[in-house]
């Protein structure tokens, strides 16, 4: 039966306006895509590299993320580890910031909820400037949880959500693996495994006591020593022309084991901080990270006793 005009008109207009709606729905698509590429950090900037332990024969996993995230990430490792807490608790601690901020240090969120792991300033958690510090965050964030009646023993959901009190509890468990991974290479338990690519390059020559000074922040007073680090030298902390070294020393009755760990978290902890701090090159025990060029050996085995980390100049 031939249309009459009124049927043609309505028919053309119901066209228009599938067309209309399916246009709209491509444009919700690709902003809703847009919005959580944004908000977890994955920009096309995934220029650093967590390898597990086997993953050099294949087996292994990879993450993968960008300069700014590794910071805050190692950040958050080292915040927990100088405070005595364990590696489960700095899985927890990765896993929350993974889901909140997608370890990004943002200064928005759902009503006043700021930074890493989306704490409000109303709430009792520090001002806006306190909570903007990632150190400050992270070590509020291991305060609450280590009020946690047997934290490390819950699941991490529970442990997660009795610290940040969420509306979507569940969500912290798919980070779980992923956390898992950066805090054994991040608390040093896995060597030479992470591997940074800046983005930028240093427009002046980087500042040395800028170095000492986040590594005291970070870690506290004693991972430097109170003497030589304003006369310079070659070791105990003090920077020469271009080189921090810092002192590799384990708790007080462990072993080679612990050292060694300790070690590896500080040059893991330098890695990340590569862009934010102009590093260009870490050494330790034999092991020498470059900017650009990843991992090598060095021919002549090097001491285990201290980190070397070399700054552009």
């Amino acid at each position: 039966m031939p249309r009459t005009p009124s049927s043609s008109r309505r028919h053309t207009g119901r066209s228009r306006l599938l067309r209309i709606a399916a246009a709209l729905a491509v444009l919700l698509a690709v902003a809703g895509y847009l919005t959580v590429q944004y908000v977890t950090g994955n920009r096309g900037t995934e220029q650093c590299t967590v390898q597990s332990a086997d993953g050099s024969a294949g087996r292994g996993r990879t993450y993968r993320m960008s300069p700014e995230q590794a910071a805050n990430a190692a950040t958050i490792s080292a915040v927990g580890t100088s405070r005595g807490m364990p590696e489960r608790a700095v899985t927890i601690a990765l896993a929350t910031a993974l889901q909140e901020s997608g370890l990004r240090n943002i200064e928005h969120g759902d009503r006043d909820s700021l930074g890493l792991f989306q704490q409000r300033p109303s709430q009792g958690w520090g001002t806006e400037k306190q909570i903007l510090d990632p150190v400050y965050a992270a070590g509020k964030f291991y305060q609450h949880l280590a009020k946690v009646p047997g934290y490390s023993r819950l699941p991490l959901t529970v442990a997660a959500q009795r610290v940040q009190r969420s509306g979507f509890p569940q969500a912290y468990a798919k980070h779980e693996p992923d956390a898992a991974l950066l805090a054994a290479v991040l608390t040093g338990r896995t060597p030479a495994a992470l591997d940074c690519t800046p983005t930028r390059t240093a427009a002046v020559p980087a500042d040395a006591a800028k170095v000492r000074t986040e590594l005291v922040r970070t870690f506290g007073k004693g991972v430097l020593p109170t003497t030589g680090a304003a006369t310079g030298g070659t070791s105990g902390g003090a920077s020469t022309a271009g080189t921090v070294s810092v002192p590799v020393k384990s708790a007080r009755g462990s072993g080679d084991g612990a050292t060694a760990q300790r070690g590896w978290e500080l040059t893991h902890w330098a890695v990340a901080q590569a862009e934010a701090l102009d590093i260009n090159e870490v050494a330790y025990a034999g092991r020498v990270w470059e900017a650009g060029s990843g991992w090598r050996t060095e021919r002549a085995e090097s001491g285990a006793t201290e980190v070397r980390i070399g700054l552009v100049r």
